[in-house]
């Protein structure tokens, strides 16, 4: 009979990876802004595009509706975004961020890509490489 050892699959690797970057870089914008995941990602996603449906960061980030939903309620309680109608469909709501909500998002940026740097700067030379075959692993699931 094959086995499967747990800790050399890569589904599994790539997955415990993901969690452990997640957990440490939760350190980043949970300790300064108290955010969760989906906050994070939302405040991120509108700092990047401006405005957007809920929609339409819920496919960005590969979030549930439901998340994004909790996550822009908890978003707009802070004061950090705003709603506007769609012109385009009145059931739809444009998503933006405040004043408040933009100056969150520009102190954490410069972190967030100081945290990135710093895994970078441990590969060393592998980094590329991680970077091609992580794009290559995009396509092939069409992520």
């Amino acid at each position: 009979m094959t086995t499967l050892s747990l800790e050399r699959f890569l589904p599994y690797r790539l997955s415990r990876i993901s969690n452990a970057v997640s957990l440490e870089f939760r350190t980043v914008y949970g300790a300064h802004h108290d955010l969760t995941v989906p906050e994070w990602r939302v405040l991120t996603t509108l700092g990047q595009f401006n405005e957007m449906s809920a929609k339409a960061i819920g496919a960005h980030s590969s979030m549930h509706k439901t998340k994004v939903s909790r996550a822009v309620r908890a978003l707009e309680e802070r004061r950090w975004l705003k709603r506007r109608e769609s012109d385009a469909d009145r059931r739809e709501e444009i998503l933006t961020l405040t004043t408040l909500g933009r100056h969150a998002y520009t102190e954490l940026v410069p972190r967030a890509l100081a945290f990135e740097e710093r895994i970078l700067a441990a590969l060393g030379p592998e980094a590329g490489k991680l970077i091609a075959s992580l794009d290559k692993l995009e396509r092939l699931f069409r992520v």
